[in-house]
């Protein structure tokens, strides 16, 4: 028997034949995609850029990433379509689907599905080194930067000032995180409080260029705080994640996922999550934070369903998905 000989036409037609199905899977696709993230200085913004370049790069879209108010505007940005990929924490993701967005009051996001987990955004709080600020406590009667209006900075720092006792009769000041770091660093404001993934950005360059001091819950604030906000859960911010910050801070933390509408194609949600999820030094070179972008935090969102695609890969890989997430 002669061997078998593969001619050079054959594996045209093969080469020819395994495009043809790439580009007919893809037909359906956008030529583009916006994705929502947050200020200038925070942690959604570095990481979108970062991962809006490996779309670019390795799905052949133009993937453009806009600066939004965080979370609470980016479910309802994705919701209604107008982008195509967003970033949210649980907590105002869970309160947009229930119909308790305080940009759509009363319309459940229904359309709203969950891709892939990013990492954990814990509560963060800074003061000049100078200041006679030393616990949550102290704050009161002060001037307090929270972040951009409808983040989830905003949104969580503000809830428990209005509703804590004690901690009370804040002036709170709405800016985004570098303008917040700069505004502190300029007395304008008495205390920095924010929400962002690690190391945060405008907090990084606020204790290089200044002597800071970072604040720790104790656990009356962090009881206090879990009981306003239940979805918050303890976390630690290991020492020395910023200069000047010798010591663990106690504190407590939300988990990000990246969401897009149902109308996005299955192939193309598939293609998203698989990105992220199978390149994880390129995500971590993105954005510290993206140390926690792995599979196996694919759990660690309850509440929102999960699109169909991200559904395909996540369980081809291993991962099965509870029926009442997807």
């Amino acid at each position: 028997m002669k061997p078998i000989k593969y001619s050079l036409f054959a594996l045209t037609i093969a080469a020819a034949f395994s495009g043809s199905a790439l580009a007919q899977d893809k037909s359906d696709w956008p030529s583009s995609i916006t994705i929502g993230t947050g200020s200038q200085g925070g942690t959604y913004f570095g990481y979108g850029s970062g991962f809006g370049a490996m779309i670019s790069e390795d799905l052949g879209l133009n993937a453009g990433v806009e600066i939004t108010g965080g979370p609470v505007q980016n479910v309802t940005l994705v919701e209604t379509g107008e982008h195509q990929l967003g970033f949210v924490t649980l907590g105002p993701a869970d309160e947009a689907r229930k119909g308790e967005s305080p940009l759509m009051p009363g319309v459940p996001h229904e359309k709203v599905r969950a891709l892939f987990p990013m990492y954990q955004t814990p509560l963060q709080a800074a003061v000049l080194a100078s200041s006679d600020i030393e616990s949550f406590q102290d704050m009161e009667g002060k001037r307090v930067g929270v972040g951009p209006a409808g983040g989830t900075s905003a949104t969580y720092w503000t809830r428990f000032f209005e509703n804590a006792e004690g901690y009370g009769n804040v002036d709170i000041s709405n800016a985004g995180g570098s303008d917040t770091a700069g505004q502190l660093k300029d007395g304008l404001i008495d205390a920095f409080v924010y929400a962002a993934g690690l190391p945060t950005g405008a907090y990084a360059q606020l204790a290089v260029e200044n002597d800071v001091r970072f604040i720790s819950m104790d656990e009356e604030t962090l009881e206090k705080m879990m009981a306003i906000v239940p979805a918050m859960a303890p976390f630690t911010i290991p020492a020395n994640t910023y200069e000047d910050q010798p010591e663990d801070l106690q504190t407590v933390s939300l988990w990000n996922f990246a969401i897009t509408n149902t109308d996005m194609p299955e192939s193309l949600a598939y293609e998203i999550t698989k990105l992220a999820m199978t390149n994880h030094d390129r995500m971590v070179t993105n954005h510290a934070a993206a140390k926690e972008t792995l599979p196996e935090n694919v759990l660690k969102n309850q509440v929102i369903p999960f699109h169909p695609g991200a559904v395909k890969w996540f369980e081809e890989n291993g991962y099965e998905i509870p029926a009442d997430l997807k």
